[in-house]
């Protein structure tokens, strides 16, 4: 009976990485031996042999291709969360891969670390993946790994030097800067801004649009409020602004925030809009019923997930071919109940031009 008839079939099928521990050696040196490549030492290629039929060790898909050289498959590391705005782009990633002809193999890490996006990427890579969509929020640091397949970073910058990196914004500083432009355009001094979490990407990008924004108003730049994008943070930071009667104008970083926070506000006894006005960041519709409708821009994922997809398509079927260039995503301000101008007496002067 063959180790893999043998093996329970409930049990973990086991991967390169298994049998790199076994024998120990490096993964790098798995793929060689079972690939027959040349540089491996006979007593490595026999630990590495003997370690693959112990465990019941097949040749991965990978291999299966390689007369064609393709699988016609993407793969996806995405951060496992349910929350709303990265659920909402693996969703439309998911129909962008498919409507490409292609398809999808997900794997989900906890927290971002580098060495949890190294495993997920050397697992699609096992499986044969002809590209990847790297659609994590944030990475402490370095990811220590080389691909040679083409890897798309959707909405944050590369984590990892290669030859076939790619790139395409979600438009998140340029959403950031449209939400805090409506608040000066109505009138308001300056606007508050409730950031994420300082690790996410994209809270950095959404604190530089609403920086860009006060900048080219001339307006001053308050203190920064940071929260974890729970609708609790955001009412941690409305009590914390309820009692600051300057404030008259607040940008959330996340719908949720916004609601918490606004939910604060009135309960101090502050009207929303009619003394401080709120803009949150998302577009999550069920916030268009909420009391007042909560003013916000909306994420373009469905444009950024076609886009970054036709980019890593094209990476993948034309590899000596110039990278093709990711379009930017639409901005879309969705003015509702929750922002108007300031109360009587606090409204900027107009902006002068020379």
């Amino acid at each position: 009976m063959t180790p893999e008839a043998g093996r329970d079939r409930n049990a973990p099928v086991p991967r390169s990485a298994d049998v790199a521990r076994l024998a120990g050696v490096s993964r790098k040196t798995v793929s060689r031996v079972l690939n027959d490549e040349p540089y491996v030492s006979d007593e490595a290629r026999r630990r590495v042999l003997a370690a693959a039929d112990e465990l019941g060790y097949r040749l991965n898909h990978a291999a299966r291709a390689l007369a064609s050289g393709r699988t016609r498959s993407l793969g996806v590391v995405a951060l496992g969360t349910a929350g709303y705005g990265t659920a909402s782009l693996l969703v439309h990633i998911e129909h962008a891969v498919r409507d490409s002809g292609y398809a999808l193999r997900v794997i989900n890490t906890p927290d971002g670390a580098p060495e949890g996006i190294a495993d997920a990427l050397g697992s699609l890579l096992e499986q044969g993946v002809d590209g990847v969509i790297v659609s994590e929020p944030f990475v402490k640091g370095q990811v220590p790994l080389r691909v040679d397949v083409p890897v798309l970073f959707l909405g944050a910058p590369p984590s990892f030097t290669g030859s076939r990196t790619l790139t395409a914004s979600l438009g998140t500083r340029e959403l950031a800067r449209a939400a805090t432009e409506h608040l000066l355009e109505l009138g308001h001094e300056t606007v508050h801004h409730l950031a994420g979490p300082r690790k996410w990407y994209v809270t950095k990008d959404r604190i530089e649009g609403w920086r860009d924004a006060l900048a080219a108003r001339g307006a001053h730049e308050p203190p920064l409020l940071n929260g974890d994008w729970s609708a609790e943070s955001g009412y941690a930071a409305g009590r914390a602004l309820a009692s600051d009667a300057s404030v008259t104008a607040v940008f959330a970083a996340g719908d949720e925030m916004a609601i918490g926070l606004v939910h604060a506000l009135r309960e101090a006894g502050r009207r929303v809009p009619e003394d401080i006005s709120v803009v949150g960041f998302d577009g999550q519709p069920v916030f268009a019923y909420v009391s007042p409708p909560l003013t916000t821009v909306r994420q373009p994922f469905e444009a950024a997930a076609r886009e970054g997809v036709r980019v890593l398509v094209h990476a993948v079927e034309h590899p000596d071919a110039e990278p093709a260039s990711a379009g930017e995503p639409p901005v879309e301000l969705v003015v509702r109940g929750s922002s108007a101008p300031p109360p009587p007496g606090r409204r900027r002067s107009p902006l002068r031009t020379t």
